[in-house]
């Protein structure tokens, strides 16, 4: 009888741990979350938001630099295992490309802000959760978030409002957060290579290395006419990348 009531608890005691682990499992991986260790200054809001997000807003950067300006490329060629988007293209032979995001800047000001909305809204209710600790009460207006590419950094324009009261009112808007890259002028360069590529089928990198000695531009020549363009900011390390397939000659010719 002691057996089966020992082994009834080590049953027991299994199914528990199974249930903690799946709940530690939600809480990190499924429940989205503001970045650890965000430091919270009752005076200074702008500063948590400003921690809260530039790790997030850095790495979509980063993916949407290496993926020729897209999150998930719709149609696109395989390099290094990237799934690099064509920003020109024809599947014709002898014709020059078409561009194929014309407003290649907005669009992806429009994917970030997409990607980051839902990190913008668990960042300002956690700032909210924040002061509610510290007794205060709180009124946060939710409103929509802006991105803007800017010569040297990103910005990300936040139109919410944050009142909190305890012994003083205070109100504070117009949050946003700046992050130091050049996006915006790889993007400029991007733009003139895909002109060039839908005018005349091909560009020089060593016009654009000679105008800019702080950029490299790489053009490597792939399967049935596609070229990779690799621009790289020497002093950053800061890459764009896209696809090409433009004035294609067949076998032979």
């Amino acid at each position: 009888m002691y057996k089966k009531e020992k082994r009834g608890q080590v049953t027991i005691f299994i199914i528990l741990a199974i249930l903690i682990v799946s709940l530690a499992l939600v809480f990190f991986f499924i429940i989205p979350k503001a970045k650890i260790g965000t430091t919270f200054d009752e005076n200074n809001p702008q500063s948590f938001i400003q921690t809260c997000l530039e790790d997030k807003l850095e790495e979509t950067a980063k993916t949407i630099s290496l993926q020729g300006g897209s999150l998930v490329p719709e149609h696109y060629f395989t390099y290094n295992e990237i799934n690099i988007q064509y920003l020109c293209y024809t599947n014709k032979n002898y014709g020059t490309c078409i561009i194929q995001k014309p407003f290649l800047k907005q669009n992806i000001e429009s994917e970030i802000e997409n990607e980051i909305k839902d990190d913008v809204v668990n960042c300002f209710n956690a700032l909210k959760e924040s002061y509610e600790r510290k007794n205060y009460n709180v009124e946060l207006g939710l409103g929509k978030t802006n991105i803007e590419l800017l010569p040297k950094r990103i910005i990300a324009n936040l139109d919410y409002t944050l009142t909190v009261s305890k012994n003083n009112v205070d109100r504070y808007d117009d949050f946003n957060v700046i992050l130091n890259n050049n996006l915006y002028e790889l993007v400029s360069i991007a733009n003139s290579i895909i002109n060039w590529e839908a005018t005349l089928g091909d560009s020089d990198p060593r016009i654009y290395m000679t105008l800019y000695p702080d950029l490299k531009v790489e053009k490597n020549l792939r399967d049935e006419g596609t070229k990779i363009y690799v621009l790289t900011d020497k002093n950053t390390e800061s890459t764009f990348q896209f696809a090409s397939r433009s004035l294609v000659f067949p076998p032979g010719h």
